[in-house]
């Protein structure tokens, strides 16, 4: 078997793409998008007459609602590819807007219920700030399965779970690049400063018994990938499913709920106030959230502009 293949023999295998023909191709069982992803996608010819769709069945709605319609137009395509669940993310300027990211969540599950898709094959993404933590609890409440994305450290991860969030989305390859950047190190394999985040956040959660999914993201190269088969879902992008796919080298299991008990972790409680001092003290989790944040803001802003030439 391939790299891709054997990795999927311990690891849900998810698809970090808004490209039907990609996730065609690597059968991954879920998806993610965003906003950055979709932009990206509706600027090839095969995607923009979704976009145009959304525009014109739509004549008096609002920029925002037009890029909801949009989200939801992808989503049900790539439900029909894949058979597991589908990642939308709320308008990242809502990040720090408890109750206005319940509502978006609320409308995004309203709406593909409208397309006819339950809401258990809908994940709703949101920032990993302390006010979308707090909205991921409500949500998932009502119901609502919640992917906490832009993750960067354990305590962020600790008050997902804490949460009840359903999936965190932990950035390996944005923690390698700020690490990278500050000590000029080209970190490769296990001493990769993002792929032992996300294994100390494994087995955290699997040590002390939470229920929430792990689920590694933004990749920068097949290694970091490797270093973490076992996880419960690794989100890569479709580049880096073809050099899986490409090699035959052997894949090894690194990561096992078994093997979680036995690691030097202790347990810890956060509440706001911990919460916010132990991000303050990480300057990487610091800027790599507000950097996301800015970033998903940009590309939101351009599919606005993008709406208004096709008015």
């Amino acid at each position: 078997m391939n790299q891709l293949d054997q990795l999927k023999q311990f690891t849900t295998v998810v698809a970090d793409t808004g490209d039907f023909q990609s996730i065609q191709a690597y059968t991954p069982r879920d998806a993610t998008t965003n906003p950055s992803l979709i932009l990206k996608a509706v600027q090839k010819d095969e995607y923009k007459p979704l976009l145009e769709k959304a525009v014109r069945d739509h004549p008096n709605a609002s920029p925002t609602e037009i890029i909801d319609r949009l989200l939801i137009a992808f989503g049900s395509e790539i439900l029909q590819i894949i058979p597991g669940r589908v990642s939308t993310e709320v308008d990242a300027r809502l990040s720090f807007d408890v109750e206005g990211t319940v509502a978006k969540g609320r409308d995004l599950v309203a709406l593909y219920s409208n397309a006819g898709i339950e809401r258990e094959r809908v994940l709703i993404k949101m920032a990993s700030t302390w006010e979308g933590i707090r909205a991921a609890e409500i949500l998932e409440k009502e119901g609502i399965r919640c992917n906490m994305t832009l993750l960067f450290s354990l305590s962020q991860a600790i008050a997902c779970a804490e949460a009840g969030a359903q999936l965190i989305s932990p950035f390996v390859g944005r923690i390698y690049d700020w690490y990278k950047k500050s000590t000029g190190i080209d970190y490769m394999g296990a001493e990769d400063p993002g792929v032992q985040s996300v294994k100390r956040i494994y087995n955290y959660y699997r040590k002390f018994g939470y229920t929430t999914e792990v689920m590694g993201a933004s990749f920068r190269n097949t290694s970091q990938i490797l270093e973490l088969a076992g996880c419960d879902l690794l989100t890569i992008s479709p580049d880096l499913l073809q050099k899986l796919a490409d090699s035959d080298a052997q894949v090894a299991r690194k990561l096992s709920a078994e093997a979680a008990p036995g690691t030097n972790i202790v347990k810890m409680s956060l509440d706001e106030k911990s919460f916010r001092f132990m991000m303050n003290e990480d300057a990487m989790a610091t800027e790599k959230l507000a950097e996301g944040i800015r970033a998903f803001c940009v590309d939101t802003g351009k599919l606005k502009q993008l709406i208004s030439a096709l008015r």
